[in-house]
């Protein structure tokens, strides 16, 4: 920073009238501020590192007060920065202005593998920060693991499971895993079966690995309660809003089992809770779905969370969290980007992988292709179906990826009277009483726990509409009364 970039830096600060995430401002009037350390941490800790302002007084509303002594603050916040593990080097730019000498103290980033940066006296534990907009904040227990694990490449994925034995485990599908993993590599046939779990991530040391209960336990969650996912599809724009009948949940499930399974039935339950707009081509009479969102990129977003969340013991606590909002679905992992890999690099570099037994393992049954191309996919899908591009959020503790349906598109043109062809059928009623079908028959068919909403939501306005008939039109609550899409 030359001392053009200092002066604006002052005026921007008294500008705003406040500090930010990359800068800390310090009145430095009446000496060197004492407690410099957890500033110094936070900015070290952080990508973009920061810088320190001194001469500015917070209290007096930012006021130009200028520094004590420009030489001895910079010998005394040297002296700082030599204090921490490891070693701060700031670099100062001093300013004069109307006899005031201001100063700033840029720290720079440190390196992923030596983070995080702590006061050594206090400890890694207790002297590490990290910044969170214009406040230092001490480090969780985790996000301290979260940076040991990527310097010393922990494997969380292939920790033992004291608990389990190898016969504990779904032998059928066990097997059929061995036997791929022979396909893929013709020399693992000569391997005594003890040495090649062992070599695949089966068993670590001959004691079953946390991936082998994962993947081939018929019950992981007996082990590991909270490694599942807690499905949950809420009637308005955020938690908490209730629908037109008092209900805080249209449907919530927790999905449990192995990862397969997991992803299927997370995919299942968008299915089944997602909105689809039906109509029919008028040229080629074909019926035509258009979905609220691409399965496949539902898909990939939520395996992404299964093969690529934090595993570790302190995370085996917190499921995943898939949550369908009215405008979006949010599908959030614990532990965020994994080693150096940035949200702006996603799906353009190769990235280090946190669980990489785990992600052999579903590539070998053909639930990924390990390609990296997952990111792009679910780009690309959503822009198929003209839908927003995906968000991507990540700390140092959670990654999210939010997938916006149309009511965050602009909106549209008064749209033309509704027809019989164009009204929305978001559970395929019409394809399914083709045949006429009673409202029981209806309500196991939608799949939705309160048989009010289900009736009232997607039964109701294809009756209105007309597309859908009653067999006794002038007893409508007759139990009786089936239910017949309209011929025509």
């Amino acid at each position: 920073m030359v001392e053009a970039e200092l002066k604006k830096l002052l005026a921007q600060i008294q500008s705003r009238h406040c500090e930010e995430q990359t800068i800390e401002v310090k009145s430095a009037h009446g000496g060197c501020p004492e407690k410099l350390y957890d500033t110094l941490s936070s900015f070290s800790n952080q990508d973009s590192g920061g810088t320190l302002v001194f001469g500015l007084d917070e209290k007096a509303h930012f006021a130009k007060v200028g520094v004590y002594d420009a030489h001895d603050l910079q010998r005394k916040v040297m002296e700082y920065g030599e204090q921490m593990t490891p070693v701060v080097r700031p670099v100062f730019t001093v300013y004069e202005e109307d006899c005031k000498v201001f100063v700033s103290a840029e720290i720079p980033p440190v390196d992923i593998t030596e983070r995080p940066c702590f006061k050594t006296a206090k400890g890694r534990m207790q002297g590490s920060y990290i910044r969170v907009g214009d406040a230092d904040k001490p480090m969780t227990e985790y996000e301290v693991y979260s940076y040991e694990a990527f310097r010393k490449k922990y494997r969380d994925d292939i920790r033992p499971v004291e608990q389990l034995r190898v016969q504990n485990l779904d032998q059928d599908h066990l097997a059929q895993y061995v036997l791929r993993r022979k396909q893929d590599r013709v020399h693992f046939a000569t391997l005594d079966i003890s040495q090649l779990y062992d070599l695949i991530g089966v068993t670590k040391n001959g004691v079953v690995t946390l991936a082998a209960v994962l993947l081939f336990s018929p019950y992981p969650q007996a082990y590991f309660p909270q490694l599942s996912i807690i499905a949950t599809h809420v009637p308005g724009t955020e938690m908490g809003l209730l629908d037109e009948q008092g209900l805080r949940f249209i449907d919530s499930k927790r999905l449990e089992g192995t990862l397969p399974e997991m992803l299927d039935q997370a995919v299942a339950f968008v299915r089944n809770n997602m909105q689809v707009s039906t109509r029919i081509d008028p040229e080629t009479g074909r019926r035509i779905d258009r979905p609220e969102y691409p399965l496949d990129a539902v898909r990939e977003t939520v395996l992404n969370a299964l093969v690529h969340r934090d595993y570790s013991i302190h995370t085996e606590g917190m499921p995943i969290q898939l949550t369908m909002y009215s405008d979006r679905l949010e599908v959030a992992n614990p532990g965020g980007l994994y080693g150096r890999l940035t949200v702006d690099q996603l799906g353009k570099v190769q990235p280090d992988t946190r669980n990489p037994v785990l992600v052999t393992a579903m590539e070998s049954l053909g639930q990924t292709e390990n390609r990296y191309s997952g990111i792009p996919r679910i780009q690309h899908a959503m822009a198929e179906l003209g839908l927003p591009t995906p968000v991507f959020t990540n700390t140092r503790s959670n990654f999210s990826v939010t997938l916006q349906n149309r009511a965050k598109l602009a909106p549209q043109k008064t749209l033309e009277p509704m027809t019989v062809t164009s009204i929305p059928d978001p559970k395929g009623l019409l394809a399914f009483c083709m045949e006429p079908r009673s409202r029981a028959e209806i309500i196991a068919y939608l799949g939705i726990s309160s048989a009010q909403y289900a009736l009232r939501h997607y039964l109701d306005p294809l009756v209105a509409g007309g597309a859908i008939r009653l067999s006794l039109p002038d007893k409508p609550r007759s139990p009786k009364q089936t239910y017949q899409t309209a011929k025509t």
